[in-house]
Parts: C-alpha cells; sequence; structure tokens
C-alpha cells in the first residue's frame, strides 16, 4: 500500500541543496566541497529556519555562510573565530552577501555565549582545537569545562551542539591533538554529556574506513581524506 508523504518533508533536504548551490558562496569555499561533503553534514545538523547558530571557528566562513541562507533573514549566524583566523577582507565580502551574520572576533578563550541565546553551537573540525595551544599561532589553552559551561548556559532548552571532528586514536587527549589534530569521539561525547547535553544520534556518512588514525590531518597523504565522525547532542528542554 503507497502511503502519502506531506510535501514539506522534502523541505529540508531542499534547503539544505539551495545552500549548497547558492552562487554567492566564496569560491575558495566551493572548492572545498568535494571533500567536506557539506550536503550530508547540514542534513544531519538539523537547522532550523529563524534560529541563531552560533558557528565556532569559522575560518573562512565555509559553513557560516550556508547556515546564513539556512536560518534565513529572521535568523542569525555569529561566526566565532581569533583575531588571527579572522581575515577581514573575506569577511567584508561574506557580510555583504549575508547580512544576518553577527561575527565574533576575539581570542578563543574569551568567547562567551550571552545566556539562552543560542538555538545551536557548530562546531566543524575544530572541538580538538578545544585542547590545542599555539604561542606560534597566539592560541591560548583553553580550560575546556569552563567554556562547555558557558555552552550549556548559552543552548536554549531543546536546543543542540553539533561536533564534525577527524576521528583520532584514545590517549592523553592534548598530546593527540598536538601531534595528530585529531580527537577520540568518546573523549568528545563524554566532555559533552560531562556539561549537561544529551547525545541525540550520530552519523557514518563521513567515515573513511582505511584512514590511517595515526596520521596528522595535515599530511599531504590524507588531507582533506580523513575519517571523521558526526555528533548531535541536545539540551533537554
Amino acid at each position: 500500500m503507497l502511503v502519502a508523504v506531506p510535501a514539506v518533508a522534502a523541505a529540508p533536504d531542499k534547503v539544505v541543496a539551495a545552500a549548497v548551490a547558492d552562487k554567492q558562496r566564496l569560491s575558495d569555499n566551493r572548492k572545498q566541497d568535494e571533500g567536506r561533503h557539506p550536503a550530508e553534514v547540514l542534513a544531519f545538523a538539523q537547522v532550523k529556519r529563524g534560529s541563531t547558530v552560533a558557528d565556532l571557528l569559522a575560518g573562512n566562513g565555509y559553513y557560516a555562510e550556508m547556515l546564513a541562507d539556512m536560518v534565513g533573514p529572521k535568523g542569525t549566524v555569529i561566526p566565532m573565530n581569533s583575531p588571527g583566523f579572522h581575515k577581514a577582507e573575506t569577511w567584508a565580502a561574506l557580510l555583504k552577501a549575508h547580512p544576518n551574520m553577527a561575527p565574533m572576533v576575539r581570542p578563543v578563550n574569551q568567547m562567551t555565549l550571552a545566556p539562552k541565546s543560542i538555538d545551536m553551537i557548530f562546531t566543524h573540525l575544530v572541538y580538538h582545537d578545544l585542547y590545542w595551544e599555539s604561542e606560534k599561532f597566539k592560541f591560548p589553552r583553553i580550560d575546556v569545562d569552563p567554556m562547555l559551561a558557558n555552552w550549556f548556559s548559552a543552548v536554549r532548552p531543546g536546543g543542540s551542539v553539533i561536533v564534525v571532528d577527524h576521528v583520532g586514536p584514545a590517549g592523553d587527549t592534548r598530546e593527540v591533538v598536538e601531534k595528530l589534530h585529531r580527537i577520540d569521539p568518546a573523549k568528545v561525547r563524554a566532555d559533552m554529556e560531562r556539561a549537561g547535553f544529551v547525545f541525540d544520534g550520530d552519523s557514518d556518512a563521513l567515515r573513511i574506513k582505511d584512514d590511517d588514525h595515526s596520521k596528522n590531518v595535515f599530511d599531504p597523504a590524507i588531507r582533506g581524506k580523513t575519517d571523521r565522525f558526526m555528533m548531535r547532542f541536545k539540551k533537554p528542554a
């Protein structure tokens, strides 16, 4: 027996597809689509129209510009960047195309969000950086638990945190991150649950079984082709 499917069921896929296909996206960002699989990531994130999304360590706005399309004119995207990784000219172009962005540019250990101000915190290949520090790149050591406590305070009840990152081995997290720029998925889940978030699902869409987890993600042989996990966490309503 055939069952009628409401037309609205396809809407999220159409919104994702439109965001990925947006001709206003920066050409340098588009070039990374093959390795990053944005349609799969954004579908997993379940971004809602009109929501406020914080994009942690947004870099050159690869996801921020697509998120801005998805939340629409009544929504807001807060791209969060440390000063050393924020290119003013690039962001001037992004803001011209997406006036619903409100960048936060400050040292990473000072990135605090107001209570109950955010519907989603989106992190793409940067959660491991919470355990990284670099004098060269002026990236300070982060006290992770207080930062996650701020996330829990900032996310509205029922809101979510999305974590996409390179799969890493178990071990001392800071040592693994320093050497490989990867993180053990179990560590991420333990962190988030300790902060009060509830695990809401994961996806194998970006998994690559042949990836050598002992290699640095910037190794030319595997860069852009690493094994990655996706996890979604909710703040209890």
